[in-house]
């Protein structure tokens, strides 16, 4: 047999290594992606399940002689759990494989089983599925198996009392604890005021309760004693280690056996942000982050997109990486969702007082070389800033005068913004009606009296910021009506923020309004609204179509630097003209 070179694996790098012919390893960077072009003698390629299976391929085509014969059965058997993997999958996903049962208090749905048997099976799993379907529900379903125990359980803080309240529905036998402070105390000795928090003395709690914030102080403690750890609303992770709450909660869940993450938007804005997510979860099944992006992202090195989300979503799911079901698949079709473009006035006023300045950032971020790229990115982020403030308040009377009517009608409401002073407004316009706040400003029990207002129906008004309260259970109980006051950029926050209200348990149609002005940021934000969904449901629902190809900041910025100048050129001319 002809051998065309040698393999070895290398284990202080966890690399397989390869010495081959010239034209085999030209062939191998065609197969590989995750090859750099600049490997000619040696190639190197991480030692994956999934490369271990490729290359046990590829050898077949092309085979060379192994340094020894460990290294060959270690080929053999990632290959070998490639495959086992790969079939487990496709076998539970299609029902052909019954999921084990757990105990729970109330049955859990057969999905919900099945994503938790895979996680159990596979040590660590992305679940993706549609909002308000019950992804807490199958985290609580590996709760109740030993192995997970002691678990921590990392959610935003306002979601921590609704971990808990879950928990006493459906596993009341667990004990949880929520932690009160961001330094180590003796949580073993801690009483909580719950039935279901009462601990037995000098016992660590089943479950552990925490919010990113204070992970980095806790990251040392809870290491050594933690057996699984679960990461609600998980794009909090996607920075990875750029950030304090990330590298402490990798260094938490590399001690874990048990990983899992829960997010119907797994990520917000660049799909490579699924590399940082998933190195928590799943540490190095992507392979190194070089190969990653290699094989998978295009774009600015700073910030990659993935040059294939609907492929990227499909391997995801194949190999037992990632689990997302809609509510058609798992027969759990809420009524839907009313999306309501409607336009309404604005007071140009807010827009005049910022001219100078927004023409001055303006005018920076379109005509400045690129060697002022720096000066450029803090231009953007200003006139960003800027107009879609000033938006905000020019239309802010007649927002409120809008959501007014809807409240006045007997429609409970919930109204999405996002700056400050235009809360302000609306509040003092709106004070009648007692609103309550939910926003970037209140501290966790804040946001927990102002759910309960609402939820009881103490008010029918509800401000909430656009990117506060991710995962917030039990408004869709009393409310199928939401406002947006402001837009986001990110399709994803208003598909989190419309979930809040189109959720299991919702029996009616839910409306969403978008209210928009004809001025300032809205026109072009309305424009290219969908646009990152291309990133976000290409890789959920892979099968789903893309909507458009996603645009960066920086182009979003320069159409909006752009429409902001046409926009003052005509009114001056308007003025001149009416003047002359």
């Amino acid at each position: 047999m002809k051998f065309y070179g040698s393999i070895q694996h290398d284990a202080r790098t966890g690399q397989w290594v390869l010495h081959v012919e010239p034209h085999v390893v030209l062939r191998m960077k065609r197969v590989f992606g995750r090859i750099s072009a600049g490997q000619h003698q040696e190639i190197r390629i991480t030692d994956t399940v999934e490369s271990s299976r490729d290359l046990q391929w590829f050898i077949q085509r092309y085979p060379v002689k192994f340094e020894n014969r460990s290294d060959r059965d270690r080929l053999d058997a990632r290959a070998a759990e490639h495959r086992e993997c790969e079939s487990l999958v496709s076998k539970l996903v299609a029902g052909s494989k019954k999921p084990r049962r757990f105990k729970l208090a109330l049955p859990p749905r057969d999905y919900q089983r099945v994503a938790a048997d895979l996680l159990l099976r596979l040590g660590g799993l992305l679940i993706a599925d549609d909002l308000g379907i019950g992804k807490t529900v199958t985290a609580i379903c590996a709760l109740t198996d030993p192995r997970t125990r002691p678990s921590l359980v990392v959610a935003p803080a306002h979601l921590q009392h609704q971990w808990r309240e879950q928990l006493s529905i459906f596993a009341p036998e667990l004990r949880a604890h929520i932690l009160r402070r961001g330094t180590p105390y003796d949580i073993t000795r801690s009483r909580g005021t719950h039935p279901w928090e009462e601990k037995r003395a000098g016992e660590l709690p089943d479950v552990i309760i925490t919010s990113y914030s204070k992970l980095h102080g806790w990251a040392g403690t809870l290491a050594p004693l933690l057996r699984s750890v679960f990461f609600d609303e998980v794009q909090e992770l996607r920075r990875g280690e750029d950030s304090a709450k990330g590298r402490s909660a990798y260094f938490i869940a590399h001690s874990c056996e048990f990983r899992c993450g829960l997010s119907a938007t797994p990520i917000y804005n660049y799909g490579g942000e699924f590399y940082a997510v998933m190195e928590a979860l799943r540490p190095g099944a992507l392979g190194t982050w070089p190969e990653f992006n290699r094989e998978w992202c295009v774009g600015y090195a700073d910030r990659p997109k993935i040059s294939e989300p609907k492929a990227f979503g499909t391997y995801l799911r194949e190999h037992g990486l990632m689990i997302r079901r809609t509510r058609q698949e798992v027969g759990r079709e809420l009524p839907g969702v009313i999306r309501i473009p409607h336009y309404v006035e604005s007071n140009r006023k807010a827009l005049d007082d910022i001219h100078s300045a927004a023409a001055e950032l303006a005018r920076i971020i379109l005509v400045r070389a690129e060697s002022y790229r720096g000066e450029k990115r803090q231009a953007s982020e200003r006139l960003d800033n800027m107009v879609r403030q000033a938006t905000g308040i020019a239309k802010a009377p007649y927002v409120a005068d809008f959501v007014r009517m809807l409240v006045e009608s007997g429609e409970p409401v919930v109204l999405y913004g996002w700056h400050r002073a235009v809360y302000d407004l609306w509040m003092e316009r709106l004070a009648d009606l007692k609103p309550a706040l939910f926003t970037g400003t209140e501290s966790p029990a804040q946001k927990e009296r102002s759910r309960q207002l609402f939820i009881s129906g103490e008010t029918r008004l509800l401000v909430m910021s656009l990117r506060a309260g991710s995962g917030l259970d039990g408004l869709q109980k009393v409310c199928r009506t939401v406002a947006f006051g402001e837009i986001d950029w990110s399709h994803g926050v208003h598909e989190q923020c419309i979930g809040r209200a189109e959720r299991d348990g919702q029996t009616e149609k839910v409306a969403a309004y978008f209210l928009l002005s004809n001025t300032g940021s809205d026109p072009i934000m309305a424009d290219v609204l969908g646009v990152k969904r291309s990133q976000l449901e290409g890789v959920r629902d892979p099968y789903g179509a893309l909507v458009e190809k996603l645009d960066s900041d920086g182009d979003r910025v320069r159409r909006l630097a752009a429409q902001y100048l046409e926009s003052k050129r005509q009114s001056d001319n308007s003025s001149q003209a009416v003047t002359g």
